[in-house]
């Protein structure tokens, strides 16, 4: 695909709906960052935030009690990562029943990484759910959950080929899944050639396409070839010899960010799942960039 360009729509942001990513946080500055950025995002009206969750439950009482804050502490609707790694069957039932005694209706299902981290082979727990299938079909017969699951545009690294992991997915969507978020990608063609794929194998829900802002290209360049998600020569190209000067990094990361969402926009997509990585400011500006505003933002610019 050639890099995406500037939409010249006027209304870009008419009927787009964003949603967020944060990760739980491990020490008080950590979980002080991560209510200013929720603070920060919580005026843009996101569709839903969600809160990622460890192996094992390894950030479960962490991952509770950033959603019972944001329940009780902002207007925004959270959603509640599961993974069936490292727990039995009756582990995860006892989790999703105390999430939806909190309140939470939303969950994204995944099978999760293996404890040993990217990269390493997976081993369903004996006595857990074997993959996210499994994991929705638990999620939906315990309540009319919103259950978001994952999707690979350049398959899952793990899968064969495309017709194998397309096949997990439509399991997922068979279990109740009702939403798929797709893991992070730069090439908006293979975005479209996977959807195209998907529907041709019968699968009908939204694919909401995961958006990742370049905080930091090398480090995301490394994460990319570990999980398989392809890197064009003209992203790396965007970032070249910015690797000291960060304020700079920051706003080719923001254009390309919006660029790449413009163009989505362009070819019908309505919906974007941005992984936050609990910082606020590339998000808010692609918002920004794209139409989607805070209230009141254009006349506190008149009058600044």
């Amino acid at each position: 695909m050639n890099q995406p360009r500037f939409s010249r729509r006027p209304d870009i942001g008419a009927g787009i709906r964003v949603s967020f990513e944060f990760f739980p946080p491990k020490t008080d500055e950590m979980e002080a960052r991560l209510w200013e950025t929720v603070k920060r995002l919580e005026p843009l009206d996101p569709h839903f935030v969600s809160v990622t969750y460890g192996a094992g439950g390894s950030t479960r009482e962490r991952t509770a009690r950033t959603i019972k804050r944001i329940l009780t502490g902002s207007t925004l609707t959270p959603a509640a990562h599961l993974t069936c790694v490292d727990a039995t069957s009756g582990e995860i039932d006892t989790v999703i029943a105390e999430f939806a005694g909190m309140g939470v209706t939303r969950f994204v299902a995944l099978r999760g990484d293996p404890g040993a981290g990217v990269g390493a082979r997976y081993h369903p727990h004996e006595g857990g759910y074997a993959n996210a299938a499994e994991l929705v079909g638990a999620l939906r017969a315990q309540g009319d959950f919103d259950i978001s699951v994952s999707a690979y545009p350049e398959k899952h690294p793990e899968s064969p080929d495309f017709a194998t992991d397309i096949e997990m997915l439509k399991r997922k969507v068979d279990n109740g899944a009702t939403r798929a978020m797709t893991q992070f990608f730069f090439d908006n063609d293979l975005y479209e050639s996977y959807v195209e794929r998907v529907r041709r194998a019968g699968i009908f829900i939204p694919i909401v396409p995961g958006i990742l802002p370049v905080h930091n290209f090398t480090q995301v360049a490394n994460f990319s070839t570990r999980c398989g998600a392809h890197v064009p020569p003209w992203l790396a190209e965007r970032f070249d010899g910015l690797q000291a000067d960060p304020q700079t990094h920051a706003l080719v990361a923001a254009a390309v960010a919006a660029e790449q969402v413009m163009d989505l926009v362009e070819r019908g997509v309505a919906d974007f799942h941005f992984y936050t990585m609990n910082r606020a400011d590339l998000v808010f500006a692609i918002c920004h960039m794209i139409g989607i505003r805070a209230p009141h933002a254009d006349g506190a610019s008149a009058a600044a």
